[in-house]
């Protein structure tokens, strides 16, 4: 199978490194992603006061790129699709499978096709932060995978002030880079974290 999105990326954002460190503002969802040099390469902010979860996706100038929109109103556990702006056309599709404490996430193409999965490392952790609010400062981690299990990189919180974790790929295999960051944004922000 060919990548998901082409050799052109999505929106003509194409992330082709291993290595990306994500910065989320306290105060609202918006998210800025850096390379592994430092480089801003692709903001995104939550809509807010939606019927539908929205969430644009912008090149480090501004310009809308992409978006990911919830399927359905008020969703907990549903479908998210990602477009380029201007299309209405899905390139991905992220798939929340409903867990109480174990966040659980499917990258799928539009014909149903598992591509990826986005687990929580550790049920017991994330059933503590859902029951105790003051152990919500305590990192998060992610681990990426194949539909086989095979492991893609991993999505790592870090100690500090802001709200930073970093996005590690050693194998995407089908899916783009892009697609990976992109789907560690959007669940980041839809997992309230």
């Amino acid at each position: 199978m060919e990548d998901i999105t082409g050799e052109h990326g999505i929106g003509g954002i194409v992330l082709d490194g291993n290595e990306y460190t994500v910065e989320q503002s306290h105060f609202r969802n918006k998210y800025k992603v850096y390379d592994a040099d430092g480089n801003l390469v692709l903001k995104s902010k939550q809509k807010m006061m939606k019927m539908k979860e929205e969430f644009p996706f912008f090149d480090p100038d501004g310009n809308v790129v992409f978006r990911v929109k919830a399927k359905n109103i008020l969703d907990v556990a549903g479908d998210y699709v990602l477009t380029e702006e201007g299309s209405d056309e899905p390139i991905l599709v992220l798939s929340k499978n409903f867990t109480f404490f174990h966040h659980r996430w499917t990258i799928k193409r539009p014909d149903g096709t598992v591509i990826a999965e986005v687990a929580s490392r550790s049920a017991v952790l994330e059933a503590l932060r859902s029951l105790v609010d003051v152990l919500s400062f305590i990192p998060h981690k992610y681990s990426i995978t194949t539909s086989d299990g095979e492991p893609i990189g991993e999505i790592a919180g870090q100690f500090s002030i802001r709200d930073r974790y970093d996005i590690r790929i050693d194998n995407p295999g089908t899916i783009s880079n892009t697609a990976l960051v992109v789907g560690a944004v959007a669940i980041d922000a839809l997992e309230g974290n």
